[in-house]
């Protein structure tokens, strides 16, 4: 039984397809069925149920399988060790962001982060919350940007920012007419939301006090730009993060849409840089986490709430 095997073995559980896998490994499709079945031999159990369309683990291999991306995990981090006594800023980053983060955050932090660490590559995926901490949990995201609260002990919340919520409406809505808002003041069946899976979802409720069960809204977005292409077309209104609204808050209209920020007590969520305890890529991940902070505090939508 070799690493290379136990690389093959994860590769195949995750993608649930031969070809998939081979294609990840960068090897043929008969060489990964060939070391498949050789370790499925060496261990005297079937691992892959074949005869689906998505080839599924077996019965007894599950542990197998968990067992196994831990070896690889841990083989990696003896990897990222030797780099980081190096230097640990000289190498690259699997970044998850959430998206109603990552298109109103990134331009305001990566020219910075660049100039800090000009050698530093970050790869990026914009993923949901639950994709990005199954990622984290896989070994296949090195950290992730999200929302708090995050309740897997496993993981290190860095918190970064709180951002404010503000309500967008459509300009000739009666609430448009007041510089601020109350939150007792939102009607929540003309409340606009994302879909299911999105956390900003979960706090728009959270913030007007609903249940998910509670609130039967027929059209569900699913992204912060159709949800301001809605309210601008007089469908309703809805929560959008401060970074998100940029210039147009406290204008009469802003492309179509009117903005108002609440009276205290401001809604907002907490951003957090997160990744796992377990990480060999403490020294790179504190001092992207740092270089994060020092380029936030530049940001002035952020410093107006």
């Amino acid at each position: 039984m070799t690493l290379q095997e136990l690389r093959y073995l994860v590769a195949l559980a995750d993608t649930g397809h031969f070809a998939k896998a081979a294609e990840a490994c960068h090897i043929s499709q008969s060489t990964l069925s060939t070391q498949i079945k050789k370790l499925e031999d060496y261990l005297g159990v079937t691992l892959f149920d074949r005869s689906l369309r998505r080839v599924a683990t077996g019965p007894m291999a599950h542990e197998i399988v968990r067992r196994a991306r831990l070896v690889v995990q841990e083989a990696d981090h003896i990897k990222q060790l030797g780099k980081q006594s190096q230097n640990p800023m000289e190498t690259s980053l699997q970044l998850g962001i959430i998206p109603t983060l990552g298109a109103y955050l990134l331009p305001h932090i990566l020219p910075a982060v660049h100039r800090a660490f000009p050698k530093l590559r970050l790869l990026l995926r914009e993923e949901t919350t639950a994709q990005i901490l199954e990622h984290l949990a896989q070994g296949s995201l090195d950290v992730g940007l999200l929302a708090l609260p995050i309740t897997d002990n496993g993981l290190h919340s860095e918190l970064l920012f709180h951002e404010a919520f503000v309500a967008a409406l459509p300009p000739q809505h009666p609430l448009a007419r007041q510089k601020k808002l109350n939150v007792s003041e939102i009607e929540t069946e003309q409340l606009l939301l994302l879909e299911e899976g999105h956390c900003l979802r979960d706090q728009a409720l959270q913030v007007c006090g609903l249940s998910n069960n509670a609130h039967s809204d027929e059209v569900k977005a699913t992204s912060l730009e159709t949800l301001r292409h809605m309210v601008a077309m007089g469908q309703g209104y809805t929560l959008m993060p401060a970074l998100a609204v940029g210039d147009g808050l406290g204008k009469k209209e802003f492309h179509g849409i009117s903005y108002r920020a609440f009276n205290p007590p401001v809604p907002q969520r907490s951003i957090a840089l997160v990744w796992r305890k377990r990480s060999p890529r403490q020294l790179t991940l504190n001092q992207f986490a740092d270089s994060l902070k020092v380029a936030i505090t530049q940001i002035k939508i952020l410093e107006k709430h």
